[in-house]
C-alpha cells in the first residue's frame, strides 16, 4: 500500500457497495458522481486492489472488492457499537433514575410520585426496582440505585435519609364491619377479632403484639403476609381486620374504612439517598415530589377517620 487509506474514499466506497450504483452513492454523500469516480479511482491506486469490475456499463464488485466491504462494515458496525455505549453511558448519567421501594409503596403511591415527577422531566427515563428494606439500603449504598423509599432504619454513614410521612398505625377494617361504627378502636375492641398480620418479624406485629399483650387482647392472626397490598386485599375482602401505616391504604379507599387506633403506635418511612450521588438536581425534585404526595395522600386518608 503506498498511501494511508483516506476516511472519504472508504465512504464512498461503501455507500457504492450498499447502493449499487455511482449515482446515488453520489446522492447519499451529498458529492457530485465524478467525486465520487475519483475517490474509488484514488481507492484503488492507493491499495493496489482491483475493487471493481464494469459490467454493461455498471460498477460490479470484485472478490477483493467485497471481501474489503465486509471488513469495513465490521469496522463500521464497531463505531456505531461506540456510539450506542457512548449515548447509554451519557443517558445513564444524566438522564436515568433509579428508584428502589418497597412493595407496600409499588402502587398507587410510587405512581403518583413518578407520573408528576415525569411532568417536569418527561425526557428522563425511570426505572424503579421493588424489593425489601435492607435489599434497598445495600443497593443504595453501592450505588447500583439513586434514591430508596424504605420502612426499617438505615444506619450508614454514606447514606442521607429522612423520615417520610410518620403517623400512628390505624386500624382497617371492611367497609361492611360492625366496628366502622366507632370512631376510635382499642385492643379490646380487636380482642378475638379476625386479624390479617404482618411477618412475625416486621416492625408492625412487633408493636401489634406488644400493644395487645398490655391490654391482655387476644390477638387472633387468621393471615400473615410480608406485603402490605396483601394485606389490605385480604381486609376489604373481608377476611379480617388490621394494623396498617395508613399510607398502605392508598388506593383502596373506597374498599376500606380507616379508624384510629388508641395507644398510639408510630410507624414511618425513610427516604433515602447516597451522599454527593450522580443527577443531583434529578433526585433532589423526585425526593421533592415524594415528599408532597405523602402529604397529599395523609390529608386524603386521614380525613374519614
Amino acid at each position: 500500500m503506498q498511501q494511508m487509506l483516506n476516511l472519504r474514499q472508504v465512504e464512498a466506497f461503501k455507500a457504492v457497495i450498499e447502493h449499487g450504483t455511482v449515482s446515488q452513492a453520489a446522492a447519499v454523500l451529498g458529492v457530485s458522481q465524478p467525486a465520487v469516480s475519483k475517490l474509488l479511482a484514488h481507492l484503488e491506486a492507493d491499495t493496489g486492489l482491483g475493487l471493481f469490475d464494469r459490467v454493461r456499463g455498471k460498477l460490479a464488485p470484485t472478490p477483493h472488492g467485497m471481501r474489503l466491504y465486509q471488513e469495513i462494515d465490521r469496522i463500521f458496525a464497531g463505531l456505531r457499537q461506540v456510539e450506542q455505549a457512548v449515548e447509554s453511558i451519557r443517558r445513564d448519567e444524566q438522564r436515568t433514575l433509579i428508584v428502589g421501594v418497597l412493595p407496600a409503596l409499588s402502587g398507587s403511591f410510587i405512581r403518583r410520585v413518578t407520573m408528576n415527577f415525569l411532568r417536569s422531566h418527561p425526557d428522563v427515563r425511570i426505572s424503579i426496582r421493588s424489593r425489601g428494606s435492607q435489599f434497598l439500603a445495600d443497593w443504595l449504598a453501592t450505588r447500583q440505585i439513586d434514591v430508596a423509599l424504605v420502612g426499617s432504619r438505615v444506619d450508614n454513614p454514606y447514606i442521607d435519609r429522612e423520615p417520610l410521612f410518620e403517623y400512628p398505625l390505624v386500624c382497617a377494617l371492611p367497609v361492611n364491619h360492625a366496628l366502622t361504627r366507632k370512631r376510635v378502636l382499642r385492643p379490646r375492641d380487636l380482642s378475638g377479632e379476625p386479624f390479617v398480620a404482618f411477618g412475625a418479624t416486621s416492625q408492625t406485629q412487633q408493636l401489634v403484639r406488644s400493644a395487645f399483650d398490655r391490654a391482655g387482647a387476644v390477638l387472633n392472626i387468621v393471615l400473615d403476609t410480608d406485603t402490605a397490598p396483601t394485606a389490605c386485599e385480604f381486609v376489604a375482602s373481608g377476611l379480617g381486620v388490621s394494623l396498617i401505616h395508613p399510607l398502605f391504604a392508598d388506593g383502596l379507599q373506597n374498599r376500606l374504612v380507616l379508624r384510629r387506633f388508641d395507644p398510639n403506635m408510630y410507624f414511618h418511612f425513610q427516604l433515602c439517598r447516597v451522599q454527593a450521588s450522580r443527577n443531583a438536581g434529578v433526585v433532589e425534585t423526585f425526593v421533592q415530589e415524594a415528599r408532597a404526595v405523602a402529604a397529599q395522600v395523609s390529608r386524603e386518608l386521614l380525613k374519614g377517620q
